[in-house]
């Protein structure tokens, strides 16, 4: 698994052959580019390293802002002015940009500092990225969990250069810079150094140790030195006084000579800055190696932990980047809040809940639930700090404006925790504040008259209080749990009977029918609403473009009017974003298993690729890569309510390493499909589940308890060219079911 990731899938424009068969209806609304970048990065870890020219969003590569259609390039070639920390990982606009601590190796004078070079031979794998400056420094670096190693080689030269700036951050877009408020800088000597820069609110402390017998060591600022000069000090910087600022290692050097740049970070400052580099990478020794090879073995093992068997080598390249795209973010550290002084997990880069709630936490759950816990448990404190859940929580100071997404996202994955007994977490507490949460934003409008505009906020709401009702009736608090319960009826007055979808409203990026098939808690009296299994299903052969025309895709800078006539299609966004990403399990809950897998065939084979261009949109923190690993395994978790839908997989053994033991799926008959960078020129066709065995005895439902997978089994489908009566008796279970008696649900 770890040889086949390529950290470069994603980090430019789509670029997929056309669509064929139901991809080709699909409209994709936002921007046709991953937005990742292929930076060292370490699994969940606090730190990231790569190349810096300031385009968007991460730092990394050639585009502009973009937020709709094919990106625009902001520069004509790839380049960097040096390497910095903190990237993003495939978001969008979320408006707090990081790439802090800019490290800069030159053999130009001080005065040079900001100005970018072309990049050459650019390698990447998991926690190691390496490109040449056309100055001819070979440039490399890897990362800890809480550490960056750089490893630069030069050229001969009588005075070259590491510059450290501790005053960059952001990007080189309109409104894109991120200005320290406060800092502080001090030269110790002997290759040492250390800072605190205050960004958005946060304290960024770094501990810098360099070892370059026969160099100097100095301070700067507004690029000129100061000799002799031990400390920085500036207060209340504002964008008009800021003056770039920091430290500078200058010496002669021979050809092929090397210079390591050792850093540790803190949010709780420089003292813990150097225990965390000194922990990681010790102080006065070279690091890069040892730290290279532990920050991979490391990535090996979480990996690991999803294999699969089978598939042609792109296929197994696709998914190997998916997985590892889904275990880059959220950055989850020990004892690094810097806004409550107690030990325990902190996490930051929730970018945002909207975007991972129902596919990347759940497979955190699945397979790093220590870290998944650890997750919750700081969004927890945070809501005991803060007064509510984030829907995005990042390395940032304040309000954002992602409450708009959606409300009790947070809660979705504290029940799933709950249902699968997941340690450590003091349930009591979490009851508390997913209650009064639930009361906060717009949950003060949905308690007084049972629904909010936007309207999908009627949905989430009415799922939380469904999803917290169900913790204190788990806890004995009857009187709590039946006031939730019966608010969590609520879900049906965002719907119009009429039609069978949701009220007109507002919407976050997609329309009513984007949101109408959402996996709700009661989808038997959903389906009902909608006139029945029939009419249910003919909304979503007509939402997933059974029997349309082919569409055109946007282009660069779309007008309002190709914008509006793509979102009045009603139809399906193809994993281009995340509004309708769980839809295609829908048809399970109407008993036709077989369009699932028609749709999620389609999906696998036009919709990824490798290369660059290899993703249909952002990637949104793992949470698109998340998606492609649960459809290639022919599971999907419906979030909240301890749920796997069962599909068709895309290889024919796959082995998930749970926290009992293993769940194992085999398929067999299973004919190999194309994807399409392998050049397919048309759809291949679906396969369907004919029948299916779990540990050895007959399973006719499509679906599993959450509690069954993670205790480890093995389940066998056998597929087949045609659509078979599996999984079209059993429904997954709903609010309004009476209570499960059959053993096929488990």
């Amino acid at each position: 698994m770890l040889d086949n990731v390529d950290p470069f899938i994603g980090t430019a424009a789509t670029d997929l052959p056309s669509a064929g068969g139901l991809a080709a209806t699909w409209w994709w609304p936002k921007p046709q580019v991953g937005n990742t970048h292929p930076g060292a990065t370490s699994p969940l870890g606090m730190v990231s390293a790569c190349a810096y020219s300031g385009a968007y969003p991460t730092g990394y590569g050639r585009y502009a802002k973009n937020t709709e259609g094919v990106p625009e390039t902001m520069f004509d070639r790839l380049q960097a002015s040096g390497f910095t920390h903190f990237q993003q990982s495939g978001t969008g606009a979320i408006r707090k940009y990081y790439n802090y601590v800019r490290v800069t190796p030159m053999v130009q004078p001080l005065d040079d500092l900001g100005q970018s070079w072309p990049l050459s031979d650019e390698e990447a794998s998991p926690g190691y990225y390496a490109a040449t400056l056309d100055t001819g420094i070979r440039c490399e670096v890897t990362v800890g969990q809480k550490t960056a190693v750089h490893r630069y080689t030069f050229p001969q030269h009588s005075s070259a250069r590491v510059v450290v700036d501790l005053s960059c951050g952001g990007l080189a877009i309109e409104l894109g810079r991120t200005v320290p408020l406060r800092a502080q800088v001090e030269n110790i000597g002997h290759g040492r150094v250390q800072g605190t820069v205050v960004m958005e609110g946060v304290p960024l402390s770094v501990y810098v140790d360099v070892e370059a017998p026969g160099w100097r060591q100095m301070l700067w600022y507004d690029r000129r030195l100061i000799d002799g000069g031990t400390r920085l000090d500036f207060d209340s910087i504002r964008h008009t006084t800021l003056r770039p600022f920091g430290m500078l290692y200058m010496g002669p050097t021979t050809a092929g000579q090397t210079i390591e740049v050792r850093m540790g970070f803190s949010l709780r400052g420089c003292d813990q800055a150097r225990e965390n580099l000194e922990q990681e990478c010790g102080l006065g020794q070279s690091a890069f190696d040892i730290v290279k090879l532990r920050t991979r073995a490391r990535w090996g093992d979480h990996l690991d932990r999803v294999k699969v068997e089978g598939g042609t080598t792109a296929r197994q390249t696709v998914y190997s980047t998916a997985l590892y795209h889904s275990l880059i973010k959220p950055c989850i550290v020990d004892d690094e809040s810097p806004f409550w002084p107690t030990e325990g997990p902190y996490a930051f880069d929730i970018c945002t809940m909207w975007d991972i709630y129902k596919t990347q936490l759940p497979l955190l759950m699945a397979i790093a639930p220590d870290r998944a816990v650890g997750l919750l448990e700081s969004l927890i404190r945070v809501c005991e700090e803060e007064g509510n859940f984030p829907i995005g929580y990042r390395m940032a100071r304040g309000a954002d404006r992602f409450f708009r997404q959606g409300s009790a996202l947070a809660h979705t994955a504290l029940a799933d925790a709950h249902a699968l007994g997941l340690p450590d977490l003091d349930w009591s507490w979490a009851l508390v504040h997913m209650a009064d949460d639930l009361r906060r934003m717009y949950g003060e409008d949905f308690f007084e008259h049972g629904v909010v505009h936007p309207i999908t906020h009627t949905l989430d709401l009415a799922y939380g209080h469904h999803l917290t009702a169900q913790l204190a009736r788990a806890l004995n608090d009857t009187k709590l749990a039946d006031e939730l319960a019966r608010r969590a009826n609520g879900w049906v007055n965002a719907f119009d009977p009429g039609t069978g979808l949701l009220r007109d409203s507002e919407f976050y990026e997609g329309g009513k029918w984007n949101y109408s098939f959402r996996l709700l808690h009661d989808m038997a009296a959903r389906i009902a609403l909608a006139g029945g299994d029939a009419a249910f299903i003919g909304k979503l052969d007509q939402f997933f473009g059974y029997g349309a025309a082919p569409v055109k895709q946007a282009g660069q800078r779309p007008q309002a009017a190709e914008m509006a006539a793509g979102y009045a299609l009603n139809r399906f966004e193809g994993l281009n974003n995340e509004p309708d990403m769980e839809a295609p399990w829908a048809y399970h809950y109407a008993g036709r298993p077989d369009r699932t897998a028609e749709i999620i065939n389609s999906a696998l084979t036009w919709q990824f690729g490798t290369g660059s261009g290899g993703l249909p949109g952002n990637d949104d923190s793992g949470g698109l890569s998340s998606w492609y690993v649960w459809a290639s395994l022919g599971l999907f978790p419906v979030a909240g309510q301890n749920l796997f839908l069962i599909n068709t997989p895309a290889f024919e053994r796959s082995v998930l390493r749970v926290r009992e033991g293993e769940f194992v799926i085999e398929a067999s008959g299973l004919s190999e499909a194309p994807i399409s960078s392998d050049g397919a020129d048309r759809e291949p066709p679906a396969q369907y589940v004919q029948s299916a065995t779990l540990d050895g005895r007959p399973l006719h439902a499509a679906h599993l308890t959450a509690a069954t997978v993670h205790r480890g089994g093995r389940l066998h489908l056998r597929l087949g060219p045609e659509p078979s009566g599996w999984g079209r008796g059993v429904r997954p279970p709903s609010l309004s079911d009476p209570p499960a008696t059959s053993e096929e649900y488990r």
